[in-house]
């Protein structure tokens, strides 16, 4: 498998993994500058070379994606047998240069509404490095000749048609997705609301509307939803930044976009604990 294909399989399985580059070569060495090795949670592709280079770098593109943030970085080999590495000796007699790329898994958002504001919050968006998806229960909203302003998105458009309950993409979600909800109907709307606070593991959920929206709301889902108050204080409404007031869809759509963006520096995305790792937990001793 090319490293590009194992990078997008990572991307897929929203797993985080560190691409590795043999960035430098003086004198003899294993891999010419260019090599590239994608290491997983549990699986590796591609190589380096092999021998203790590889498995020191395997052992700290690990480490790197089990912490919060973590940047690029360099490692450093004298190939020659002075030097003694943590998995042996590799004596070719020159030196390697490594560089080490996080490939963090990326932040998840869906819109449920794709109307005039919704469309034009997609177009943001989708400039980002993300995972969206956009979900309507009108076919019309979500044609190939509408979507088509989104051909030459950076982010991995998901394109949802739910025409009887949208409601059901919410449990198809990553873990984290941040869920903003803006569509045509209010009954939708407030059936969205109800349903995102019975799914674990989503990021934040925003409501657009007004203050005379949500005070209905906020009462339907206190008396029929039987939700407490700390629960509904987790649906943000209005949404966008504060004291942008403008009421075109674009504006709208970059106030909401500029409130999502710093949320996401305010949170660390959780990740998918390792199934593994979890089976490993439960059977330690207490």
């Amino acid at each position: 498998m090319s490293w590009v294909a194992a990078v997008a399989r990572l991307r897929a399985r929203r797993e985080p993994g560190v691409l590795v580059t043999v960035a430098t070569v003086r004198g003899h060495a294993p891999r010419r500058a260019g090599a590239k090795l994608v290491v997983g949670r549990t699986e590796t592709w591609g190589s380096i070379g092999g021998g203790n280079i590889e498995a020191v770098a395997i052992d700290r593109a690990r480490e790197l994606s089990g912490t919060a943030g973590p940047e690029p970085e360099m490692m450093e080999f004298a190939l020659n047998d002075k030097v003694t590495g943590r998995h042996g000796v590799q004596c070719c007699g020159g030196s390697v240069t490594l560089l080490l790329e996080p490939l963090p898994v990326v932040q998840a958002v869906a819109v449920f509404g794709i109307g005039h504001v919704g469309l034009e919050l997609a177009r943001i968006l989708a400039r980002h490095d993300l995972d969206l998806h956009l979900t309507d229960s009108r076919p019309d909203m979500l044609t190939g000749e509408r979507l088509g302003v989104l051909a030459d998105a950076v982010a991995q458009i998901h394109v949802h048609h739910t025409p009887l309950l949208p409601e059901e993409v919410l449990s198809e979600l990553p873990p984290g997705a941040h869920v903003l909800i803006m569509t045509h109907d209010h009954a939708e709307d407030a059936a969205l609301c109800d349903a995102a606070l019975r799914t674990t593991g989503l990021g934040s959920i925003g409501l657009i509307g007004s203050s005379a929206k949500w005070a209905r709301f906020r009462q339907r889902l206190a008396a029929e939803g039987g939700h407490d108050a700390a629960a509904i204080a987790r649906i943000k409404t209005p949404i966008g930044t504060a004291g942008i007031t403008g009421k075109e869809p674009a504006t709208i759509a970059v106030s909401v976009a500029a409130d999502l963006l710093r949320t996401f520096e305010q949170t660390v995305l959780q990740e998918v604990p390792d199934p593994v790792d979890a089976e490993l937990r439960l059977r330690a001793p207490a």
